[in-house]
């Protein structure tokens, strides 16, 4: 069961955090979200776009998704971010869910965006801000928090230049160091954006980011707020 709900204003970003008891109940009320978030979408204008999270909470999420009810065939998958690797790498955020999921759906192969991540860092960034400047806005981002504040791979202490749709990643601090990440600024480009924070490691993090300090996952500004899922934080 769900029990705690705050909205807090920080920084100009409104966040609504859900604090559950269980690691299920967070699963299932994240799953419940992004059926209705698509149901919505396509009687709204005929289709959802949807960018997913790498990460095991969201794969445990994205292996309950094949039982909702809904209309794949207007489902348009993006990626907030991919690591620099072959396509078939096990690392990969896109091999991910095509296995936890998208491989037992009926999405469109075109309506599915992998960032060509093994591409490169710049080339890979050009390629998919191509691909974004055919999109509007989002119906519905799914990020995670890193233990350092980082979502996507937006990290600490690194400059990005927000006029870009998805940017070059030089230098993560954790392996492999090259990636391909959306900006904050086009990842608030979206009607819904839902993060999902599980496990004690994140706890510094939480506070940093309920704090007012300048975390990554704290620049994400969408106009009607972000939802923050939280399971086995302390507040």
């Amino acid at each position: 069961m769900q029990n705690t709900t705050q909205s807090l204003v920080i920084n100009n970003q409104v966040s609504r955090w859900q604090v559950f008891t269980a690691q299920e109940a967070l699963y299932c009320s994240a799953v419940q979200h992004i059926e209705e978030a698509a149901r919505n979408a396509i009687a709204r204008h005929g289709k959802f776009s949807i960018v997913l999270a790498g990460g095991s909470t969201p794969k445990s999420i994205y292996q309950l998704l094949p039982k909702i009810e809904t209309d794949w065939s207007k489902w348009h998958v993006f990626y907030g971010d991919d690591r620099c690797l072959p396509p078939e790498h096990e690392e990969r955020n896109s091999l991910m869910a095509h296995e936890a999921w998208l491989k037992d759906v009926a999405i469109p192969s075109a309506q599915i965006h992998d960032i060509p991540a093994e591409l490169g860092p710049e080339e890979g960034a050009k390629r998919y801000e191509e691909t974004l400047a055919t999109v509007g806005e989002f119906d519905l981002v799914l990020l995670g928090l890193g233990e350092d504040g980082h979502t996507a791979s937006l990290f600490p202490g690194h400059q990005w230049d927000e006029s870009r749709a998805a940017l070059p990643v030089f230098g993560a601090p954790k392996p492999p160091a090259e990636r391909v990440s959306i900006s904050a600024s086009r990842l608030s480009q979206a009607r819904e954006v839902v993060f999902f924070v599980t496990g004690a490691g994140k706890q510094e993090a939480v506070d940093q980011w309920r704090r007012g300090e300048n975390i990554p996952a704290s620049v994400i500004k969408p106009r009607n707020g972000v939802d923050i899922y939280v399971f086995g934080v302390n507040f």
